[in-house]
């Protein structure tokens, strides 16, 4: 038989048709997954083939398992004790928050297996990350930045890894931390899995891939333009000054049971949160000048809907993953025209319905016709009542605000 190829590996409808073994078919019937979603059902035979995978999915989509299930399968058919201060599966991503959600999806789908893994990541001491390595894991998650200082001090060794992932590319990128990674792959072996994610494909990430990739099954789980049909997606045009006030009154609004609300600084973040407290909405900052106690208590509070409502950067927000945030609220919109798909992909998850509503200052329509062009569709523009600050749900044309 020749090397798969794309018309060779099809997608597959259902888990047990992947051939996966029976602790991660238990596991996955405990966490309540019956059906893959496309970028599962694309991308897990091709991993299982062992075929290197450039894969273009947004957060939500379900990659996480797309590329833990397979691992896993082959850790479970090939078990071996790995040598001291190395790790057989390398999963690098961009933020803790998001590295830490990783490493506990593949305990939750190893949750019948016999696995060792670690998490190494910034803001905490590194000495219990050097014990957990000493004894060399099966699976090793971590943000790039940490993992370089851990090579420095010879505490891992990068010399077996049989598969590497890199998760949320263009926000590795975006973070800087393309040097890392670089270091980082100048140490991996040359006989390997590679397996790239990434929300967009500009061109330094298609020549990153190009580099780091062997020959990879391109997968696509959907256009990065689209957005679920079950998010009312909804404008306000506001001046600066008006943005607090109408936030408070979005953030009152009875039918709101959670809010994920976006800043496109830290400093812009911690100024939401301190204007909420103001009027006595409880709200959390999360970026990245925050420590991972901070950051951890914070997420803890959002999970548990004690504390409704996050104020967050693109960055720190790419770790949640929350099925029931009924609103995303874009304080700042992005100047790029996919973040905004990104973010307000955060509701409306799991078959519930979701709002997207952005809050618009005239410097920033530039960036909603951006938007609008990218989705090929207009949002609805909303008016705020001067008065009450309660939105009206007034309709109007594309032709009103261009």
């Amino acid at each position: 038989m020749g090397r798969p190829t794309p018309e060779s590996i099809l997608p597959l409808a259902n888990f047990a048709d992947f051939g996966l073994c029976r602790p991660i078919l238990n596991a996955l019937t405990h966490e309540q997954h019956v059906n893959p979603t496309p970028i599962q059902s694309q991308t897990i035979p091709i991993v299982l083939s062992g075929r290197d995978v450039l894969g273009v999915a947004q957060t939500g989509t379900g990659k996480t398992a797309a590329f833990a299930l397979p691992i896993l399968h082959r850790l479970a058919e090939a078990p071996r004790a790995p040598l001291a201060r190395t790790c057989r599966a390398l999963v690098l991503a961009p933020t803790r928050e998001l590295a830490a959600q990783i490493l506990e999806r593949f305990e939750a789908y190893g949750s019948e297996l016999r696995f060792r893994s670690a998490l190494v990541i910034g803001g905490v001491a590194m000495g219990r990350q050097i014990k957990a390595l000493a004894s060399g894991l099966d699976v090793l998650v971590a943000t790039p930045g940490r993992l370089v200082d851990l090579m420095e001090q010879r505490a891992v060794d990068l010399s077996a890894v049989e598969t590497l992932v890199l998760d949320e590319v263009d926000q590795m990128l975006d973070l800087g931390f393309i040097h890392a990674i670089r270091r980082i792959a100048g140490k991996l072996p040359a006989k390997r899995q590679s397996l790239f994610f990434s929300a967009t494909l500009p061109p330094p990430i298609a020549a990153l891939a190009d580099k780091l990739l062997a020959d990879p099954l391109k997968v696509v789980a959907k256009a990065v333009g689209s957005t679920p049909d079950r998010i009312d997606q909804q404008v306000a045009f506001v001046d600066s000054k008006e943005k607090p006030g109408a936030l408070a009154a979005i953030l009152s609004r009875p039918e709101l049971t959670r809010a994920l609300v976006f800043t496109r600084t830290k400093r812009g973040a911690d100024r939401v949160v301190r204007d909420l407290d103001k009027r006595g909405i409880e709200a959390g900052a999360l970026h990245g000048n925050k420590s991972q106690p901070q950051r951890e208590r914070i997420m803890a509070a959002f999970r548990a809907g004690t504390m409704p409502v996050l104020v967050a950067t693109d960055i720190a927000a790419r770790g949640i993953d929350i099925d029931d945030i009924s609103h995303v609220v874009n304080y700042d919109l992005p100047n790029v025209a996919e973040t905004y798909v990104h973010r307000i992909g955060r509701t409306a998850r799991a078959g519930a319905a979701g709002v997207a509503i952005a809050l618009c200052n005239s410097e920033e329509r530039p960036y909603l016709r951006d938007i609008e062009k990218l989705m090929k569709r207009p949002v609805t523009r909303v008016e705020l009542d001067r008065g009450s600050r309660e939105a009206s749900r007034r309709r109007r044309t594309c032709r009103d605000e261009h």
